[in-house]
């Protein structure tokens, strides 16, 4: 495949666009070096244009030639303030459309999304089945209670793994544009006659994991307390439940739907996760445990645009495109903890 790969400059992207390289594919990186993501921004090199996708020129000279995209290049984060929602749009919907107009004659787009477009995961009540639990409240989460309960009878519900059938409920500016990408992506398939793979990346870490930006993650944010000899904290209660994912399994996810999209359909969706449920509180203390540094403080503060579970069923991608997860959480931060030493 000759692919552009853009923000394959990032924390994913680096792996991606080694692991293009070693499948022996031709890769084109489109980065805009953002300076709240990279302290430095490199100049143009062979492989590598440094810019904007929402600059269709630049765009267009990035994709000429090319018959795969690989969309990677967005503003991440929490996004559960207003104050930059205007530039989740701007970088994230206006990005994805500039770059899906000026494709010309490429048919091939996966397309990185995530598990916020879900909101909260599934749950069930035991006398209503299935359920879509409300927004958390601001008194219940004062008070303690953190888990939603049913919206029809207030009884507890029972979380579990969420498919890609599931109703999207994004509940922040980072979520909305993200599932924006994906509507804008299926009508460019549909007018085209183009394939898009979609996938919805969980909680990503690994080597490379952004430090002390917008962009860290839950686990790169316990990592560098805990580098810093700090004791890591953690909010709520810590059961908070998530699927923590291996850098280097998104990113032969990534390839492996790349190389398959001749044989998709126009628009299909998959969640990239390893399906094991962990939470935020075990997370913290194997990390802990793995640095030899002081055992995690539950908080009990909250961030109210936070949603409580959200855990991946990752069958779909494991049954249609053969993909498997290579690393356990264990073996994952054992390969962090050697990746920082």
């Amino acid at each position: 495949m000759k692919v552009l790969l853009t923000g394959g400059a990032g924390f994913i992207g680096q792996h991606v666009h080694d692991q293009l390289l070693a499948e022996g594919h031709e890769v084109t990186v489109l980065d805009s070096f953002r300076p709240d993501v990279h302290a430095h921004r490199p100049e143009p090199r062979p492989g590598l244009i440094v810019g904007d996708i929402r600059d269709a020129d630049t765009v267009a000279e990035a994709v000429h030639g090319i018959d795969t995209v690989i969309h990677l290049a967005a503003k991440v984060g929490l996004g559960v303030h207003l104050d930059d929602i205007d530039d989740y749009v701007s970088s994230n919907s206006l990005g994805t459309a500039v770059l899906l107009k000026s494709l010309g004659t490429v048919r091939n787009f996966v397309y990185a999304s995530s598990m916020v477009v879900y909101g909260e995961g599934r749950y069930d009540c035991d006398e209503h089945g299935q359920v879509a639990p409300g927004h958390r409240r601001t008194e219940d989460l004062d008070a303690g209670r953190f888990e939603p309960p049913c919206p029809l009878c207030g009884a507890p519900l029972r979380p579990g793994l969420v498919t890609e059938d599931a109703v999207p409920d994004p509940r922040n500016a980072y979520a909305a544009s993200k599932l924006n990408g994906e509507h804008l992506a299926a009508t460019w398939a549909r007018e085209t006659g183009g394939r898009v793979t979609a996938l919805r990346f969980h909680n990503v870490y690994g080597p490379g994991m952004p430090r002390n930006t917008p962009y860290a993650g839950v686990a790169a944010i316990f990592r560098s307390m805990l580098e810093r000899g700090e004791t890591p904290r953690v909010f709520e209660d810590g059961g908070q439940r998530r699927d923590f994912v291996h850098v280097r399994d998104v990113a032969a996810a990534v390839t492996r739907s790349a190389a398959a999209l001749p044989q998709q359909p126009a628009f299909r969706a998959y969640n990239v996760g390893t399906g094991t449920v962990t939470t935020i509180g075990e997370v913290a203390t194997e990390l802990a445990r793995a640095y030899g540094g002081p055992a995690p403080i539950v908080t009990g503060e909250y961030r109210l645009g936070d949603v409580r579970h959200i855990t991946a069923s990752s069958d779909r991608l494991k049954d249609e495109l053969g993909w498997k997860p290579a690393y356990d959480l264990q073996t994952g931060l054992e390969d962090l903890l050697r990746s920082a030493g």
